[in-house]
């Protein structure tokens, strides 16, 4: 590969990286899900969402001092390998993938629900063909076309989510008046128990903000722009995610619905009237591309670091267009992959994810406390507090979370991972050879980002 580049074009800036966030994130999931956290958690959703916020804030620190630190694309990969063990790195690898490769499945599923759902004379099918297209052709051009294309979805979407809140503080202000605004944040019929079972619910709005990390060979100053990057999407997050539920909450107070799922759509109803609820879940749905778009992206960053490595095979998986500098093979396989949930349910697809993503967050933050246990002797040894208290804090509530999901994403996780151990076994020999890795600093890395 002396030919070929090893690195990606780094010319993001902070305002970049921080929308690529929230356009993974999708703000407007605030609107989706609202239903079931009200519910959850006895008509305070925006409580749970401020629990949820410094929840996933504990483990965000823990990705912005290891992108500090190991500025890389591999995120959790890369980190776990320095700081555990290349094996390790592997299987954290192996377990993100397990969010990564099938995370942009259930975006591009979602899209094409919503859109077969406002067009039915579409077929579903064809609208996930055509939302892959269109993500997969801006993906392979670069990130500096996705930078566009998420700003200006964004602003759009922002736009919309903006009037709704002011929709819901005018019919709250009538139908109640300021007094019962409180009562969205605490009343009589919810409880701690209630709150904390809606956080975890909540915390999945976040899967995304560690995506982020996967940028760093592509943002500007990535040492500074990354960890800050990462800090302020879960900040902006979880300030659009409490206001919204906030007023939401407000302009219906408690959590029962005819229908859960579509509890955010009868709100905007009942706030704005028809046309306005058709207007805003179109919208909704540009924000939806927008999301496809910057999943897909990290995705096949994450896959082209590992194939670097050569711990997944480099021929496929470590190529870079020669001058797009984009990993146009794994582009394409996260598009053929995302193809499949043409035979899936959401639920079905969901149950992939969401083991990986908060295990791959649980070692994030165990290998921040392995960092400040090697540095323990060192002139520069890290402080208590941010390197041993607070990951082991964020490390527990992961957990926590894994222990919420139900009995088959766990079924289907752990067959990932044994997964992963068996081919972990056969590239090291049984165990006996750390796995193989590119350093960019062998001769080998000649290509560069212009």
């Amino acid at each position: 590969m002396t030919d070929q580049p090893t690195r990606m074009r780094g010319d993001l800036g902070l305002l970049s990286i921080v929308l690529f966030g929230l356009a993974y994130m999708a703000p407007a999931v605030v609107t989706s899900t609202f239903g079931v956290i009200a519910a959850t958690s006895k008509g305070a959703a925006p409580t749970a969402y401020v629990v949820a916020t410094g929840a996933m804030l504990l483990t965000g620190l823990s990705y912005a001092k290891m992108a500090r630190l190991v500025p890389s694309s591999g995120s959790v990969y890369t980190y776990a390998r320095r700081m555990l063990d290349s094996r390790f790195g592997f299987l954290a690898g192996w377990a993100m993938l397990l969010d990564y490769l099938f995370l942009p499945m259930v975006a591009f599923l979602v899209q094409s629900i919503y859109l077969h759902a406002q067009y039915p004379s579409v077929p579903q099918w064809l609208w996930l063909v055509i939302n892959i297209v269109l993500a997969t052709a801006v993906n392979v051009i670069g990130l500096t076309v996705a930078d566009k294309v998420n700003k200006t979805l964004l602003i759009a979407v922002t736009g919309c989510l903006t009037v709704l809140l002011v929709l819901c503080v005018h019919y709250g202000l009538g139908h109640g008046g300021a007094a019962s605004a409180g009562h969205a944040v605490w009343n009589s019929t919810t409880s701690v128990s209630a709150i904390t079972a809606a956080a975890a619910i909540a915390a999945y709005a976040f899967l995304g903000f560690d995506a982020v990390s996967t940028l760093s060979e592509e943002a500007q100053d990535p040492q500074r722009t990354i960890p800050r990057g990462i800090v302020l999407t879960v900040l902006a997050g979880g300030v659009i995610f409490v206001a919204l539920s906030f007023v939401m909450q407000w302009a219906h107070p408690g959590g029962a619905f005819a229908d859960e799922s579509s509890a955010g759509y009868a709100v905007s109803t009942l706030v704005g009237g028809q046309d306005f609820a058709d207007v805003a879940n179109i919208i909704t749905m540009l924000g939806g591309f927008a999301s496809c778009v910057a999943i897909q992206a990290s995705t096949s960053r994450l896959m082209f670091v590992m194939g670097r490595d050569n711990v997944l095979p480099r021929p496929v998986f470590g190529r870079l267009h020669s001058k797009l500098l984009t990993p146009v093979p794994n582009v394409l396989i996260v598009a053929a992959v995302a193809l499949l949930a043409t035979n899936l349910t959401l639920a079905d697809a969901t149950s992939f994810i969401n083991f990986g993503a908060f295990l791959g967050f649980t070692l994030v933050n165990v290998c921040v406390i392995a960092h400040a246990v090697r540095q323990r002797r060192s002139a520069n040894r890290p402080p208590l507090l941010g390197f041993v208290l607070l990951p082991l804090a964020g490390a527990a509530v992961d957990v926590y979370l894994i222990t919420r999901l139900g009995a088959t994403a766990t079924r289907l996780g752990l067959g990932w991972i044994a997964i992963g151990v068996v081919y972990l076994a056969v590239i090291t020999k049984g165990f006996r050879r750390p796995t193989p890795e590119l350093r960019l600093d062998d001769k080998e890395s000649t290509g560069t980002a212009r």
